[in-house]
């Protein structure tokens, strides 16, 4: 399984001109993004229970439960057994990017084009080299996107790293 770009949408108007590009995360990256940032919210270093994640983010707890296995996995959560027990952080909250979170939960992300008819070779090479590009483009920006940045209740943080991936990619 990997973080696929068919959740991506181009919307276009009437004209055939595209207006917009719209990326949906998965579910499980979303849930999985916002237990992150729930545990990296609270005051203490004391871990959380998933069933105190589930009912301040409202998150099914059964779901939430298998999002939370693959973090672990990944080195981002740590899973604290016993009655005070839960999840906390792996490591500051500075040093997790969005990329590490979604690709814990989905896979690798890459981009990849359906191939429409056998003949269509060359055209399915170019479509194939475009997708990788523009996943590799998405999977920087990501790496830049710290929990940090999601966290702050400063607005200028997600535009500064916006800012910053637009100029690298001048």
């Amino acid at each position: 399984m990997g973080f696929l770009w068919s959740s991506v949408a181009v919307i276009g108007d009437v004209n055939g001109n595209v207006r917009y590009i719209a990326m949906k995360l998965t579910r499980a990256s979303s849930y999985a993004l916002h237990a992150v940032a729930f545990m990296a919210s609270q005051k203490s270093d004391k871990p959380v229970a998933s069933h105190n994640i589930a009912q301040a983010r409202n998150i099914p707890e059964r779901f939430l439960l298998k999002v939370l296995k693959p973090l672990v996995s990944a080195r981002v959560l740590l899973s604290i057994k016993g009655p005070n027990g839960g999840y906390r952080l792996a490591r500051p909250a500075s040093e997790i990017s969005m990329a590490d979170i979604v690709e814990a939960v989905d896979g690798p992300i890459r981009g990849m084009a359906p191939f429409s008819e056998e003949g269509n070779g060359p055209l399915n090479k170019k479509l194939e080299t475009i997708c990788q590009q523009s996943a590799e483009q998405v999977k920087k920006h990501l790496e830049k996107v710290r929990v940090t940045d999601l966290v702050s209740g400063r607005k200028d943080q997600t535009n500064r790293v916006s800012r910053e991936s637009a100029r690298s990619s001048d």
